[in-house]
């Protein structure tokens, strides 16, 4: 939906009908892959360098006093912790998004007629066509969209204080509910203020569709100049508007809350029997 010219699909279900009309049902899982293997990895550097920050801002003395008397993180300094995580993160999300974005804008219903035939096929390209440089296309606008975690841990640690509000009266639920709960709210105040550079950076990192990939760095140039953060900006606005850095927001909406809330729930539950050192009180 992001990268595709105007009027190509008409929203999210238009967008599956002609997937499975055009290239069959597995092609819902084109560039399943890199995702599937690299997420695990961008998550875990996310989450555990998310708590070495907690830890650190916290050592800095961005604190306050919680109602119980000691200190604790402020609200910000949560924030803080994430955004910091999210641009840490940057550096193993930016290659796997990238061999991602290629691989799903392949139209091709056989995959002898695509020009990448799996991931591993289509990094290769890319570095022999850009070299190594080439798998962080679009670089600026993984920061800039990974910057968006300040809201969305700034929004989990509200989330949790405001159900730890509710011990002792009848609505009051366990921490691991309130850790999926304050995990899957959290991730639409994410999606709301990330959305817009979601578009961005994938737009980048899909140069230079719609003309194919070229064969080799001297047809780079000679194809168009690699796309700035503020160039595709500009693009997006005369073309689309300010609607047009929203497009997806739909989808991005309807899987957030239970990813987000599954991840977050393991996440924090695993550092409550792991015994990791607290940053709430």
């Amino acid at each position: 939906m992001q990268c595709s010219p105007p009027g190509t699909y008409s929203g999210a279900v238009d967008v599956l009908a002609k997937i499975v009309k055009n290239e069959g049902v597995l092609a819902l899982y084109k560039g399943a892959t890199p995702p599937a293997v690299g997420w695990a990895a961008i998550d875990s550097l996310l989450l555990g360098s998310l708590h070495n920050y907690r830890l650190f801002l916290l050592r800095q003395g961005m604190t306050e006093i919680s109602p119980t008397g000691k200190p604790r993180l402020s609200l910000f300094a949560h924030g803080v912790a994430g955004l910091l995580a999210g641009w840490t993160s940057a550096l193993i999300a930016t290659p796997v998004e990238l061999l991602k974005v290629k691989l799903q804008l392949q139209s091709q219903r056989a995959t002898s007629d695509r020009q990448f035939q799996g991931p591993i096929h289509c990094a290769r390209q890319i570095i022999r066509v850009q070299g190594i440089r080439g798998l962080y296309s679009g670089f600026t606008g993984s920061l800039a969209f990974r910057s968006n975690f300040f809201w969305m841990f700034l929004s989990f640690e509200a989330l949790m204080r405001g159900f730890s509000g509710l011990a002792g009266t009848r609505f009051e639920i366990s921490t691991g509910l309130a850790n999926f709960l304050s995990g899957g709210l959290g991730s639409f105040a994410f999606w709301g203020m990330a959305i817009p550079f979601d578009n961005v950076k994938n737009r980048m990192m899909a140069y230079p569709y719609p003309h194919p990939y070229p064969t080799s760095s001297s047809s780079l140039t000679a194809v168009m100049k690699q796309p700035s953060f503020s160039l595709v900006v500009r693009r997006i606005y005369t073309r689309d508007g300010l609607a047009g850095f929203f497009r997806g927001l739909g989808p991005c909406f309807l899987r957030a809350f239970p990813v987000n809330a599954s991840a977050i729930f393991v996440y924090e539950g695993t550092m409550r029997i792991l015994g990791a050192e607290k940053t709430r009180s």
